[in-house]
């Protein structure tokens, strides 16, 4: 028996539960790594004791989410699909297909940094950047966007990897340029005195040196090998991208649109306002990868055994998804609750800042663990093609219902409306995505346990 062969067995036969968790460890290791790297550049950006360099970061998070959306985009898009072969025990077709979402996502980086650095200082405003905000974001933007095209290829790497089971090469990948980038950012701000360039050099370099670790990844452990020469470009590949891919597209599309507007926002309040907004977004952020983490955990599972027509150990998966990530996520509010003032004085100890951002982050936590069955609803539709319910419940917390209320809620409550547009979000949500997910589980009811 092959590798492949006995990753298939693997995901088939052994108890979901178990599995999942597993397979989720590395995920979340990945996924926390991450956030804790876009931490540093908040924390360390921080020190500088501006609170315009920090909202400069915030800016920057907006074009992060872009280049996001485009890695993931292509990433799952090409992912699902090779999950559902390989679960088939299709490999030829896997490979074309893990070959076509690498290149795409390598092409789309390469003309974002064109256009990007064409058109810099409207970028910059666009993104929501003040008047004293610009000349930071400028240098900040400036240097991300060269490293465009390997941090959306590094992307589409680590969800392939992923969905193929072995997430554990994705994690030493990311875990390595990682470290790097804590390292760099206060060598490269402070002791060589590049400020907040610095910062943004350590980012583009640790994902340079995660992008050569992942390709590495993809020629071990029986992984799919990425080859030019197996690009296809055929409707049906660039179709299936478009379905697998479409819901993190508009996810992480609005994302970044839901970020731009929330600088604008708060700008109206001060660059204190930005930065407060900065340092929670970061920090849900970090708490939320977790459970990104282990939703990831479950989608070869989910995948797999879609492919296999093993629906039923799809639904225990599911299950078993839920109940875990709520547990988790009623303790990390509670505990962001708590301590919501310490949380934001670690980022950025300006008494401004702390007021804004400890309000903002409680309220967030009142409705935080609500998400873990909306996440688990959303990854299990998108990974059995559901393409339309798995868009629509992309889209609404990070858009259809947040992007509304950040205009509809400050000129009736002022800044408390920017504060309280998230959880007001999550509530909606969570109402919209019971029956979405109640008739995907009807569906797969009764049906047929041999591959």
């Amino acid at each position: 028996m092959d590798q492949r062969e006995e990753k298939f067995e693997k995901l088939t036969t052994q108890p979901v539960g178990k599995l999942i968790a597993s397979l989720s460890v590395p995920c979340i290791i990945s996924m926390m790594v991450t956030a804790f790297y876009n931490l540093a550049d908040t924390f360390f950006v921080g020190q500088m004791n501006s609170n315009s360099a920090t909202g400069a970061v915030g800016v920057a998070f907006s074009l992060m989410a872009i280049i996001q959306a485009i890695g993931f985009f292509f990433g799952h898009g090409s992912g699902n699909f090779i999950s559902r072969e390989l679960g088939k025990q299709n490999s030829e077709e896997a490979s074309k297909m893990a070959a076509t979402g690498f290149f795409l996502a390598l092409a789309a980086g390469c003309v974002l940094l064109l256009f990007g650095e064409i058109f810099l200082t409207p970028l910059v405003r666009l993104l929501g950047s003040t008047q004293t905000i610009v000349p930071y974001a400028r240098d900040y933007v400036r240097i991300i966007l060269i490293g465009a095209p390997w941090m959306t290829a590094s992307l589409v790497l680590n969800n392939q990897l992923r969905f193929q089971g072995s997430a554990v090469y994705g994690m030493v990948g990311i875990s390595v340029g990682a470290v790097l980038n804590i390292g760099l950012d206060p060598l490269l701000i402070f002791v060589f005195h590049f400020g907040i360039a610095g910062a943004a050099i350590a980012t583009i370099f640790s994902q340079l040196v995660s992008f050569t670790l992942l390709l590495v990844g993809c020629t071990r452990g029986g992984n799919l090998r990425i080859r030019p020469g197996l690009v296809q470009f055929r409707k049906e590949y660039f179709v299936e991208i478009m379905r697998g891919g479409l819901p993190s597209l508009s996810r992480q599309g609005l994302s970044s649109v839901a970020a731009i507007l929330l600088n604008h926002a708060a700008g109206v309040y001060g660059d204190a306002a930005i930065a407060a907004m900065t340092v929670v977004s970061r920090a849900m952020m970090t708490a939320a990868s977790a459970l990104i983490g282990f939703g990831q955990g479950f989608q070869p599972v989910c995948g797999f055994n879609y492919g296999a027509k093993l629906w039923d150990r799809v639904r225990q998966g599911f299950w078993f998804c839920v109940k875990a990530s709520t547990g988790f996520l009623i303790v990390m509010a509670a505990l962001g609750a708590i301590f919501a003032p310490q949380i934001i004085a670690v980022f950025r100890n300006d008494p401004e800042v702390i007021a804004y951002g400890s309000l903002a982050l409680r309220l967030q936590c009142l409705t935080f663990a609500l998400n873990g069955w909306v996440m688990m609803s959303n990854m299990m539709m998108q990974t059995i093609n559901k393409t339309v319910p798995a868009t629509f419940l992309a889209m609404a917390r990070q858009g259809i219902f947040l992007i509304p209320l950040l205009w509809l809620l400050p000129p009736f409550f002022g800044m408390l409306g920017i504060q309280m547009a998230q959880p007001i979000s999550d509530v909606l949500s969570f109402l919209c995505s019971i029956p979405l997910q109640r008739n995907v589980l009807q569906e797969l009811q009764g049906t047929p346990q041999q591959p």
